[in-house]
């Protein structure tokens, strides 16, 4: 190990870090002045990677979950011969640039996962180690390991504060993922001060039992630093916590040490203070050693070296393995291994829709070997076990995750599966409690990872459990939620649909909302629905070429539309059924009006909020929706207790 070079390489972190971020005139210089040594040690020697390829298939992943320190990472990765110039550099936190305020995947080469919301880093770096576990079971061989990597994270203090990393933590520990490693950037501040504010509990044990291994050194000892990987990667059991002391801000010292290093420019006093302190020239811009430029120049054909050896061994397991080669490629691709036998169902069956996904998920399931996922302790009510064994430590071949009572910590965990590749997750929990898995939503929805959430029990109708129990308002804030696709489908067929559509989706995560109740399948007069409700909406019952009402409905309410329209006389009712309503939304004019039927009225019928129904219905006395929180009851009681009623819904129709 050369230490002087990484030295320099730590350097040039440093004078990276603060120049971009004084230009800026934004960022948290605290952590890349603070954590420097260890982005140097990490990407010069620990790291299994190749700077030329960042796709490598079998590479180590890093997530800085701490992503305010964004530009530790962009410093490192520029160092190392990642695609990001030092131009990008420059324009750190600018429209466009490749180093946006906080880490985003797919806009910076090296990048893993989009990180600054504290704790679901770390916890989508649980998600990336647990999909390496299951795909190493599934296609390594007793001759060959084409799947053998670790996955490392960088916590503060904030990420090990935001309950998300206790769920994920905790989630690592019960699996003992041993490839995953997390550095703790122990420098005890935060915005506001010392973390004794706020902070105190020991997270050694903390950490110890959650079943982790726990290991302590210096921020500085660079050596130690790959001396404690190595003996975290003795214990192929735990997961490891490596704590390690630094201080804030080193290298400025008019800020070291404190909060005012944390998130604010250094400011010209800081920087030339810094400069003086680091040896830097004083009018030296976005230094750069000169001996990290060789160092890793140096190491540009032994990051090559080591995916050249890997493809070799790949190469071999290919040839030896074609079955296993074509699955691969195929999972890689997020394409179908098999054949879904999807269910039929005849007009006047009745059940539940979270019935009826539950045996769509199964076919999904068999035709994509790839899909893995599980529920937030409720595989009975959201119906999700799907004919796969559970995946443990005992066997990582499993495909059915048993998340346990964590539901962000499980949504979280999905987006680094998916971020990963190969793998295509799913997760499942009751609507209502999407509000405690929202944030990680938001990211999927923000990183374009297609995560299948799956949310039974999806109004009023879940009756007896109560208003904590009844989403009124879930429904609407998901759909307001951008790049998020939220079907609700209102029967058994429609259901199928929904299943379909979302297997289909590659570029953003897909809400199923499913009913507890049953549902009759209804006669469905559009011949080609299935394909029309692609658009978002189609015709249930026609009502005429040009209908005198027409009800918006989607889920459950498409049937109580049936059911009203039969009770208004002298009027025709054109009843559509709208399983994606912001898509349905998005469409042209022309198509909207062609399904709506020129209707002078149009009514919007949904157990839920009247929000983004506006648009669509004619004016207020045209929104059947439900405004204030529900009732404890059988769920026929509460709809009756509330005015949701086919009669009710009539006399809106009637006008």
């Amino acid at each position: 190990m050369n230490i002087n070079a990484l030295e320099k390489v730590a350097l040039s972190v440093r004078t990276l870090s603060m120049d971009a971020i004084q230009k800026a005139k934004s960022g948290h210089p605290g952590l890349p002045l603070g954590a420097a040594e260890l982005a140097a040690v990490l990407y010069g020697e620990i790291l299994k990677h190749n700077p030329a390829n960042s796709k490598w298939a079998d590479r180590d992943r890093f997530v800085l979950s701490a992503g305010h320190g964004s530009m530790l990472l962009y410093s490192i990765l520029h160092l190392s011969g990642y695609k990001l110039s030092l131009d990008d550099i420059k324009s750190f936190r600018q429209i466009g640039s490749k180093c946006p305020g906080h880490p985003e995947a797919g806009a910076t080469d090296g990048v893993e996962a989009t990180t600054g919301p504290l704790g679901q880093g770390v916890s989508m770096a649980v998600g990336m180690a647990l999909a390496e576990s299951m795909l190493a079971a599934h296609f390594n061989t007793p001759e060959y390991k084409v799947v053998d990597h670790y996955t490392y994270a960088l916590v503060g203090e904030g990420c090990l504060m935001e309950g998300v990393s206790s769920e994920a933590s905790s989630f690592a520990g019960t699996n003992k993922l041993g490839k995953l490693i997390v550095f703790y950037d122990e420098n005890y501040i935060t915005i506001d001060g010392s973390t004794n504010l706020a902070f105190t509990e020991d997270i050694a044990k903390r950490y110890e039992a959650y079943g982790w291994q726990v290991l302590r050194g210096s921020m500085y000892d660079m050596e130690g630093i790959a001396k404690l990987v190595a003996e975290a990667k003795k214990d192929t059991d735990k997961p490891s916590l490596i704590m390690l002391k630094s201080t804030i801000g080193k290298g400025c010292p008019l800020v070291a040490g404190t909060a005012k290093a944390h998130g604010a420019p250094l400011g010209p006093e800081g920087i030339e203070a810094a400069r003086k302190e680091l040896g830097v020239p004083a009018d030296a811009d976005f230094y750069i050693a000169p001996e990290a430029v060789s160092y890793f120049n140096e190491k540009k054909p032994v990051f090559a070296a080591a995916e050249a050896e890997w493809k070799k061994t790949f190469d071999a397991w290919a040839a030896k393995y074609p079955e296993k080669k074509a699955e691969w490629d195929a999972w890689y691709a997020d394409k179908p291994t098999g054949k879904a036998e999807f269910p039929v169902y005849n007009i006047g069956d009745s059940l539940a829709t979270r019935n009826a996904s539950g045996a769509a998920l199964t076919a999904v399931t068999n035709e994509y070997s790839n899909l893995v996922g599980g529920s937030a302790d409720l595989q009975g009510p959201n119906v999700t076990k799907n004919g796969t064994k559970d995946y443990n430590p005992e066997n990582r071949d499993g495909r059915y995750i048993r998340f346990g009572i964590r539901e962000f910590a499980m949504a979280a965990i999905c987006n680094g599966i998916a971020l990963h590749g190969a793998l295509r997750p799913f997760c499942a929990t009751f609507a209502v409690f999407a509000d405690y898995l929202r944030p990680a939503l938001r990211l999927s929805a923000l990183m374009k990872v297609p995560v299948i959430y799956i949310l039974t029990h999806d109004s009023i109708y879940v009756g007896e459990d109560g208003p904590t129990h009844e989403p009124i308002e879930t429904i609407s804030a998901l759909r307001a939620m951008p790049n998020v696709q939220v079907l609700r489908p209102a029967d058994a067929e429609e259901s199928v649909e929904a299943w379909k559509i979302a297997a289909d989706t590659k570029d953003k995560p897909t809400c199923l909302a499913f009913t507890r109740q049953n549902l009759p399948v209804f006669e469905k007069e559009d011949p080609d629905w299935r394909n029309t409700i692609r658009c978002g909406a189609y015709i249930v019952k026609k009502g005429g070429d040009k209908p005198d009402v027409t009800v918006l409905a989607s889920g459950s309410e498409v049937s109580l539309a049936l059911a009203a329209a039969q009770l208004v006389t002298g009027k025709t009712v054109r009843i559509v059924s709208v399983m994606d309503r912001e898509l349905f939304k998005s469409q042209p004019a022309t198509l909207r009006n062609t399904i709506i039927g020129g209707a002078k009225r149009v009514v919007a019928a949904e157990a839920g909020t009247k929000m983004g129904w506006e648009g669509l219905a004619t004016d207020e006395s045209c929104l059947f929706c439900i405004d204030r929180f529900g009732e404890s009851g059988p769920y026929a009681k509460v709809a009756e207790a509330m005015g949701f009623t086919a009669e009710n819904l009539a006399k809106v129709l009637k006008g």
